[in-house]
């Protein structure tokens, strides 16, 4: 608290932690505090009431700034095409939506003439450090505040306490069983009986998707048609990424599609465990790998394959905002040039499965893959091939034989 600030743009959900940090900047900065609440697609109950709420502990004014378009067409569709899976199982969606909170957090910032930006992420998460990399990456003139990082308040209670002494209202409870974090593309759920990892998850852990065993017991099939490796009609019907998402997490949370219990390497260094809900990830996700598998040929697909683990790290990390995100991202753009074609999923028990996939530029041939008699490929001149990709072994051998074993 060594730099004055006058006016601060804060970071604010409505919840128990952000109604707090309204007025302990007041009262530690003597500033003014304009509330910024980005609709990433949370859900209309998180956004009822929330101008009403920020006013009520302090804030001087609240923008809303519908973000969900943006959302899906500049960071959900791009990453796809990187096919990018943090630790092989994580669809990165908490980590997609930081960068374009922060950036529209700055946008306000600068609207109304903010000497400083805040925000609610504790000292332990990832998330701290990609609002602040995004905070370096475009304003570094602005006084960054991270209360949970200054303050001594380290409890539900205590937080509840310092509101009540203030006479601000506030909904929340002395208890909470689950921290949750929500957007457009998933759904995330931490403590409560995650923390410890020997226990399953009670069913209200998830919120989106039903148990795959109460399912229902018949199968599901979506076409789903691409261009360029953009989703752009389910069932021959054309949909806006928004509405596609949406589209795609109810037909497939509806046949528990979409789980995941994780246990992931946090970028602080600590293990944490979550669990996520993604359905129309999933399903994007396996559609997108089966039209690949048609069209890419094997050394594009396996760059493909590295660049989707590079990406998923740059995006965890939280450098959107960097050189090497733009690099990725128009290789990957570069790559799905031919995926252009329709994929048939089967929805089933908590399973999304590829069962029908063809593209104009596929690369499979049945007159060179068929087991029947062909025209096309002369068995006879796989030997040579496999005598020249074998050399190095076999020269290895020679040399072994005639030194006796003897390096």
């Amino acid at each position: 608290m060594s730099k004055s600030v006058n006016k601060v743009v804060l970071a604010y959900s409505g919840g128990l932690d952000t109604s707090a940090i309204v007025p302990w900047l007041k009262e530690n900065y003597d500033c003014e505090v304009v509330a910024f609440v980005a609709d990433v697609g949370q859900g209309d109950d998180e956004l009822i009431g929330v101008e009403e709420k920020a006013i009520a502990s302090g804030a001087s004014s609240c923008h809303i700034v519908d973000l969900k378009d943006k959302f899906a067409r500049e960071v959900i569709y791009p990453t796809l095409k990187t096919g990018a899976i943090y630790e092989g199982q994580y669809l990165l969606g908490t980590a997609l939506a930081r960068p374009i909170i922060a950036e529209a957090q700055v946008a306000v910032a600068r609207q109304v003439g903010a000497d400083a930006l805040a925000h609610g992420c504790t000292g332990k998460g990832n998330d701290q450090v990609r609002f602040e990399s995004a905070f370096a990456a475009l304003a570094p003139e602005l006084t960054v505040i991270a209360p949970w990082r200054e303050w001594h308040m380290r409890s539900r209670p205590q937080l509840l306490a310092y509101l009540a002494e203030r006479n601000i209202p506030c909904s929340a409870s002395a208890t909470k069983i689950y921290s949750r974090d929500a957007n457009l593309w998933h759904i995330s759920t931490e403590g409560g009986e995650l923390e410890d990892p020997w226990n399953e998850p009670t069913e209200q852990v998830w919120t989106w998707t039903v148990a795959p065993e109460q399912a229902p017991d018949q199968a599901e099939y979506l076409k789903l048609s691409f261009v360029r490796g953009e989703l752009t009609l389910i069932n021959d019907k054309p949909f806006e990424p928004v509405d596609a998402i949406l589209h795609l997490n109810q037909i497939a949370g509806a046949h528990g599609v979409g789980r995941l219990d994780m246990v992931e390497n946090r970028l602080v260094g600590m293990k944490s465990r979550g669990c996520y809900e993604t359905p129309a990830g999933e399903v994007l996700y396996a559609a997108l790998q089966g039209l690949e598998s048609l069209v890419l040929d094997r050394t594009t697909q396996d760059y493909r394959i590295r660049l989707g683990n590079e990406f998923a790290q740059l995006m965890y990390d939280g450098r959107w905002f960097t050189p090497l995100k733009d690099i990725m991202l128009a290789a990957a753009t570069k790559a799905a040039e031919p995926l252009t074609g329709d994929i048939v999923v089967k929805l089933y028990k908590g399973c999304v499965t590829v069962t029908q996939k063809r593209s104009p530029n596929s690369l499979y041939s049945n007159a060179f893959a068929t087991f029947d008699e062909d025209d096309v490929y002369n068995q006879q001149h796989a030997e040579g091939f496999i005598r020249l990709y074998s050399l190095a072994s076999r020269i290895r051998a020679l040399h072994a034989h005639t030194d006796g074993g003897k390096e």
